[in-house]
C-alpha cells in the first residue's frame, strides 16, 4: 500500500508533537516534515510535495490561510486546517480546505479528517487521469491501418488496404475487388464495410460502391452534368450527385 505523505505545520512545538504522535499511529502515514512558520511551510510543500498538509491557521510570517493562497493548484496538497478558533472556518473552506479541525480533537476526529483527505485525493487523481486521457485522445494522430481482417467462406483473410481496389454491394453481401483481379465475397453489408474502411482511405461514390481513393485515376463528365469515377484498372463507376462532396478527398477541382 502506498503511504500518504503528510506535512505538519504549527508554530507550537507541543501541538506538532501531539499531532505527530497521533498520525504516527496510522500505518498508512509517512510524515515528511514539520514546519513552524508560513514561509517555511510554503517552501517545504513546494520541495517535498506532500499528499496532505495539516496547517495551523495562526503562524508567524504567513498564516495557514495565506500559505494555502500562495500555492498553485498543482502544488496544493489536500489541506486540513488545525486551529483553536471557529471564526476562520468559512475562509478556510474558501481556501480549498478538505477539513477543519478544532483543537483539542481526538483520534476519531483526526481519522475522519484523514478519510476526507483520502477521498479528496482519490477524486482529484481520477479527474486528472480523465483529463490526461481525454487530451491524449484529442491530440493523438490516428495510426495508418496496416492490415484488415475479413471473414469469408469460413476463413479469415488478411488484406492491406492497398490490395483492395473497390467494394461492390450485393444485397446483404459485399464483393471485394482486389488488385490481383480476384474477388472475395463477404457476408457484410456495404455500410458495415464503409465504417471499417473509411479510416483506411476509402470513400463511397454511390449507393453500391466504395472505392480506394488511391485507385481513382480520373473523373469524367457524363450526360446531364453527371460524372463517372474511373479507376486505375479501368472500372467505371457512376458518381452519385449527393456524394459529390466526397470529391475533395480525391484532391480534385470542384465540379
Amino acid at each position: 500500500m502506498t503511504k500518504l505523505r503528510i506535512l505538519i505545520a504549527d508554530d507550537e512545538p507541543l501541538a506538532r508533537e501531539r499531532l505527530h504522535a497521533m498520525l504516527g499511529a496510522e500505518p498508512s502515514i509517512e510524515i515528511v516534515g514539520e514546519c513552524s512558520s508560513g514561509p517555511e511551510t510554503i517552501e517545504a510543500i513546494q520541495r517535498s510535495r506532500p499528499d496532505i498538509a495539516f496547517l495551523d491557521v495562526q503562524m508567524p510570517g504567513r498564516d495557514g490561510l495565506q500559505v494555502a493562497a500562495a500555492l498553485t493548484d498543482d502544488e496544493r496538497p489536500a489541506i486540513v486546517f488545525v486551529t483553536a478558533h471557529e471564526r476562520f472556518a468559512v475562509e478556510a473552506f474558501a481556501k480549498h480546505a478538505v477539513d477543519y479541525l478544532l483543537k483539542p480533537f481526538d483520534r476519531a476526529r483526526l481519522q475522519q479528517a484523514l478519510e476526507r483527505a483520502r477521498n479528496h485525493l482519490k477524486n482529484r487523481r481520477a479527474g486528472d487521469l480523465g483529463a490526461r486521457l481525454e487530451n491524449l485522445l484529442a491530440t493523438a494522430k490516428p495510426r495508418p491501418t496496416e492490415r484488415l481482417a475479413f471473414r469469408a467462406d469460413g476463413r479469415v483473410v488478411f488484406l492491406r488496404p492497398a490490395e483492395i481496389v473497390w467494394v461492390e454491394a450485393a444485397n446483404n453481401y459485399s464483393i471485394l475487388h482486389l488488385a490481383d483481379a480476384t474477388r472475395l465475397m463477404l457476408r457484410e453489408t456495404l455500410s458495415t464495410l464503409e465504417q471499417q474502411l473509411g479510416t483506411a482511405g476509402f470513400a463511397r461514390v454511390n449507393r453500391s460502391a466504395l472505392v480506394c481513393i488511391d485507385q481513382v485515376l480520373e473523373l469524367q463528365q457524363a450526360n446531364y452534368g453527371d460524372y463517372v469515377v474511373v479507376l486505375r484498372n479501368g472500372t467505371r463507376l457512376p458518381l452519385s450527385r449527393n456524394l459529390r462532396g466526397q470529391l475533395d478527398v480525391f484532391g480534385s477541382a470542384q465540379i
